[in-house]
């Protein structure tokens, strides 16, 4: 099968082995991550990507993301079936299946989780928290320019609040990617704010049955053209409905 990728660029190398190994005759491309931001813009950028391909070139188009905060939800299919992994973040991705992630977030609440491709893309954006997209990344001297020096004070704090609900840092090793050191990073992070340190086995099975094209439904969601992406709330996490 010819098929287009469009992803994360979280996993950029994960997606490229996979692509390398596979019968399929795969074409990428890969959006930023700081997209997570907004998932509105998310889901604004996703679309005009699907809405951009040549369809007549490709059989399908796969997502290389999973619900997102709901930055997938609305996502329609045109001509081409789309083929999404049926999870709620990329955390699954890395892990292997929801039932493994689930297990661990039971067993370990207050755990981030940290992996090559999200180190590496961070930039100077090394977080990934709930007040993203909401300008928390802006420097003292702009709030206190837009907001005033005691709502500055006001918003600071509030970024720095989301450590308190974390206890746990797990950096989610994946074999291939052992040489380029990223958990030294993840490591350093921990120690910085007195957290628990652990490593899990990583496992791309996932990923790698999306680009073979082993669409099972119980691990994948296939978008027929004229369908659109919602939440099921369900452990199914997704479903699809006609798109309006």
């Amino acid at each position: 099968m010819r098929l287009k990728v469009i992803a994360c660029e979280v996993l950029f190398r994960e997606i490229c082995l996979c692509a390398a190994q596979t019968r399929n005759i795969i074409s990428t491309e890969f959006l930023e991550r700081g997209l997570h931001d907004n998932p509105d813009a998310l889901r604004s950028e996703v679309q005009r990507k699907i809405d951009e391909t040549d369809e007549s070139e490709y059989e399908g188009i796969l997502l290389g993301y999973a619900l997102c905060s709901n930055g997938v939800m609305g996502v329609q299919a045109r001509g081409i079936p789309l083929v999404i992994p049926k999870a709620h973040d990329c955390v699954t991705l890395f892990l292997g299946s929801k039932e493994s992630y689930s297990k661990h977030f039971n067993d370990t609440p207050g755990t981030y989780y940290y992996t090559s491709g999200w180190l590496e893309r961070a930039g100077s954006k090394i977080e990934r928290k709930v007040q993203d997209g909401r300008g928390m990344y802006a420097k003292y001297e702009d709030y206190v320019e837009k907001y005033g020096e005691d709502n500055a004070r006001y918003l600071m704090d509030f970024e720095k609040s989301w450590i308190e609900n974390y206890s746990c840092a797990a950096y989610i090793d994946i074999e291939f990617a052992r040489f380029l050191g990223y958990k030294e990073q993840a490591q350093k992070v921990a120690e910085e704010r007195g957290w628990k340190y652990e490593e899990l086995p990583g496992d791309i099975r996932l990923i790698r049955k999306l680009i073979d094209g082993e669409w099972d439904e119980d691990e994948f969601l296939v978008v027929q053209p004229g369908e659109q992406i919602i939440p099921s709330y369900d452990n199914h996490v997704m479903r699809c409905k006609p798109a309006q």
